[in-house]
């Protein structure tokens, strides 16, 4: 056990290749950012900032919004201690779209989840309006690289939990105008270990049509196998592993990352000790499993910091990015990959999801179904 304390840190897509914009430059963006992070071997560590200056990172998950909460005061431009993630950290890690989580504390539901997920959302808005020359609040690809583009780091609403809609579909579309982009699909009675009631189909139709990615990190093997036959739009999982590396409940089998896979979703690797592993090792063998199995284009990353979590002393923070990116090209990845695992993949699940969208309400109107029409 002590052996693993040592090891452990612990605190309180765009488009195809040839599309993706101007590089990230971290000396460009980052004055006053400190020193690239010091390596055994400095060449492929150099050559992890240059491949990260072109295809910087979208990272899936994010739990600031609640970290923030706690702080009575902060500033992110400047650089702000108390948590994992800020503008000068973010940006030598060369992170380019962060996803906010807006997920609740257990208990909420009904009524009080709807209003404490408005709360979160009002709190991402207020934090990227406080800090315009770090963040920039963008709800698509598109608008993803623009805020690259301007030097900013975009800011996308979710994951939010499933119990956020209230069982409503007008609430999801009133979150969707508020700019939310995934949500969860658990923690509702209509998915849950039985899968997808004929609600929670409707829900997954509705989605579609908003263009809401579903989340199915935590979901149990039906509801992601109803998920992935219902939606024609790619799903994610924004905090997953490889359970053939480690057992976590979370991770997932080989079956359903190959089923995955075929679905045209992403797998986010999480780089938290409890599940990839308490070094930048483990997670690069999460990293290689899920890209062998999934294949290369369903692979992604889940800084999940601020989340109370512990990380791998070498990935402490959301500046250590690099660090991962040159174990990667130690072991042989191409740049083209290492570009589809940070940026791309992200991108094409964000354009596919938006495509989606536009086809399915060219001929298919707001749902008004309730969860007693469908269910009761």
């Amino acid at each position: 056990m002590a052996d693993l304390q040592d090891d452990l840190h612990t605190t309180p897509e765009a488009g195809e290749l040839d599309d993706l914009p101007v590089p990230f430059p971290v000396d460009a963006l980052a004055p006053g950012a400190r020193a690239p992070l010091s390596d055994p071997d400095d060449a492929p560590l150099e050559r992890a900032h240059a491949v990260l200056a072109a295809h910087p990172v979208a990272d899936g998950y994010s739990g600031l919004a609640r970290a923030l909460r706690r702080l009575p005061w902060y500033d992110l431009e400047l650089g702000e201690s108390a948590v994992d993630t800020d503008v000068p950290r973010l940006r030598e890690g060369h992170v380019a779209a962060l996803f906010w989580s807006l997920h609740l504390p257990e208990g909420l539901d009904g009524d009080r989840a709807v209003g404490a997920t408005l709360d979160q959302i009002d709190l991402v808005k207020t934090v990227v309006r406080a800090h315009p020359e770090g963040l920039r609040l963008a709800e698509d690809a598109g608008q993803t690289v623009d805020a690259r583009n301007c030097g900013r780091v975009a800011a996308l609403l979710g994951p939010a939990g499933a119990a956020a809609l209230g069982d409503s579909l007008g609430t999801l579309r009133c979150l969707r105008a508020l700019g939310l982009r995934v949500l969860t699909l658990t923690g509702a009675g209509w998915a849950s270990e039985a899968g997808l009631t004929r609600f929670g189909e409707e829900v997954v139709r509705e989605m579609n049509r908003l263009g809401v990615l579903a989340d199915l990190s935590g979901a149990s093997p039906q509801t992601m196998r109803r998920t992935f036959a219902v939606s024609k739009a790619p799903a994610v999982c924004t905090r997953s592993a490889a359970r053939a590396l480690r057992p976590h409940p979370a991770n997932l089998p080989d079956d359903l990352l190959v089923e995955l896979g075929a679905a045209g979703g992403l797998c986010m690797v999480p780089l938290t000790a409890e599940q990839t592993g308490p070094t930048v090792r483990d997670v690069a063998d999460h990293l290689d499993h899920v890209r062998t199995v999934a294949g290369p284009e369903s692979v992604a990353l889940s800084g999940t910091y601020d989340t109370g979590t512990a990380h791998p002393l070498e990935l402490g923070d959301a500046s250590c990015y690099p660090r991962l990116i040159a174990e990667l090209l130690r072991r042989g990845w191409e740049e083209s990959d290492v570009a589809l695992l940070t940026w791309g993949n992200v991108q094409r699940v964000l354009r596919t999801a938006d495509f989606t969208a536009r086809a399915f309400q060219q001929r298919r109107e707001p749902s008004t179904a309730t969860i007693a029409d469908l269910d009761g």
